[in-house]
């Protein structure tokens, strides 16, 4: 899941959820701003009985608040704070519940072979859409 997701291609939140597609990775895109990326639509909230290994954040700590108990009901195996995201506040909480909490730049991760996940949370194959 990207949070933060934005339909302005010039934006972080543009680039990393293509990024993420052409590699082949399930993304959920969740941002303030209607539109879409790569014909996958961006919601303005979470969608209900939705499943994710990683959640990566494009929001300042400030417009995490919001967010925070709707990230830690998902129970997702991590979450990415990208630069410009960290909130070292909410990292204690996030271990007590089991969520991994990681500084780092998703771009980053993903050039280095550093971001993929375990067994079972596999890449899907993205098909040309007619």
């Amino acid at each position: 899941m990207v949070l933060g997701a934005h339909p302005n291609p010039d934006r972080y939140g543009n680039l990393v959820p293509r990024r993420l597609m052409s590699l082949g990775y399930p993304v959920v895109l969740v941002g303030k701003r209607t539109g879409s990326i790569e014909d996958e639509e961006i919601k303005q909230s979470i969608p209900e009985d939705t499943e994710v290994h990683t959640v990566t954040l494009y929001l300042n700590a400030g417009n995490q608040k919001g967010w925070e108990s709707q990230l830690e009901a998902l129970k997702p195996k991590r979450i990415i704070f990208n630069p410009g995201a960290e909130n070292p506040d909410w990292y204690e909480r996030l271990k007590a519940k089991g969520i991994e909490a990681v500084e780092a730049c998703t771009l980053v991760l993903l050039s280095t072979h550093q971001f993929d996940t375990p067994p079972g949370w596999t890449r899907k194959a993205r098909t040309a859409k007619a």
